[in-house]
């Protein structure tokens, strides 16, 4: 039986949990909370999918050392800003050539590093260096998989047979799985896609409508592709399920914490008001600063993104801002 250890107890960490579990796979949940492990257990609901049912062949600890031993699998499922601490505490308990499949979705500020550049440089530290590391990203919600309804994503590593293994162990009548060689790209457009649904969300709290949510998104994507050109990426990728596919539904959906967090913004809530609201991380928010740094680097005009690091970070009025960007100099697409 294929174990699996789980490194976050949120709702995407959870729905997939239960996910593989249903199929088959030795699951173990680890959450750096102690008393989200301890209402689990004695709950059997995970309490932002209250209509979840979690198998009881699921496994929970709170130590990361069991959830980490031995396993075919680790699946990092924390939130971005968590990705580089949690992985310092696995790395001394993996395997030398442990695949590790990161669902988190970002890009860290200060140094640039996509999520598995993260894990990677934290295992590196302590010479864990044959770890094999994919990027699980498309468009997926996980009140959707919670349900078993059909849903897409892509397995990305550089090391092809490490993303067929984990195209193999995560495929299933509910989950399709394609895999990508592109691994940046792939995780490029899933950190820098909560940007833009972010405008999105703002753009419909206005008072904005399809036209105008429909704009941006297209925009939004080629300021995205641009970047990933410039730094190396398959322009391929941006067109698929981990680019234009998970923009769409992160942008469009009633599920999607950055384009309700757009919302609240556009009507008139300050940021940190509009984070409360929503309850749960808003990654859009928290990758602001690395796609700004990015912009600048590459020299990637990318107004769309500049725009929401001004309503977000320097306090921009929603509505002037967006009738700045109308008044743009003329051009052809």
């Amino acid at each position: 039986m294929i174990s699996i250890g789980v490194l976050g107890a949120g709702t995407w960490g959870m729905a997939l949990a239960r996910m593989l579990a249903n199929d088959g796979k030795d699951v173990t949940v680890w959450s750096a909370l102690p008393e989200e492990i301890d209402n689990l257990q004695k709950t059997g609901v995970h309490p932002n999918l209250p209509y979840m049912e979690i198998p009881k062949c699921m496994r929970f600890t709170k130590s990361i050392e069991e959830v980490c031993d031995n396993k075919d699998i680790i699946l990092m499922a924390v939130p971005s800003v968590f990705v580089r601490g949690t992985s310092k505490q696995a790395a001394p308990y993996i395997k030398d050539d442990q695949i590790v499949v990161d669902v988190a979705k970002g890009i860290e500020a200060d140094t640039l590093l996509t999520m598995t550049g993260i894990i990677r440089e934290e295992f590196n530290r302590i010479g864990k260096t044959k770890a094999r590391l994919v990027a699980l990203s498309g468009p997926t919600h996980a009140e959707e998989v919670a349900k078993d309804m059909p849903t897409t994503i892509v397995s990305a590593c550089e090391d092809y047979e490490a993303a067929k293994a984990v195209q193999d162990v995560f495929m299933n009548t509910c989950m399709r799985v394609y895999t990508n060689t592109d691994v940046l790209g792939v995780e490029l457009c899933g950190a820098l896609k909560n940007v833009i649904a972010l405008a999105a969300g703002i753009a419909v709290g206005i008072g904005y409508g399809d036209n105008s949510k429909a704009a941006l998104i297209t925009r939004g994507m080629v300021e995205i592709t641009r970047l990933g050109i410039a730094m190396g990426c398959n322009a391929e990728t941006f067109y698929g399920l981990a680019g234009i596919g998970d923009l769409i539904v992160t942008a469009m959906s009633i599920h999607s914490r950055n384009n309700k967090a757009g919302m609240l913004i556009g009507s008139g809530k300050t940021p940190e008001e509009a984070i409360k609201e929503v309850g749960m991380v808003v990654e859009g928010i928290n990758a602001l600063p690395a796609a700004i740094k990015l912009s600048e680097k590459y020299g990637i005009e990318m107004p769309i993104i500049s725009a929401i690091d001004k309503v977000i970070n320097h306090g921009a009025n929603p509505k002037e801002t967006v009738t700045a960007l109308m008044k743009r100099d003329k051009r052809s697409e």
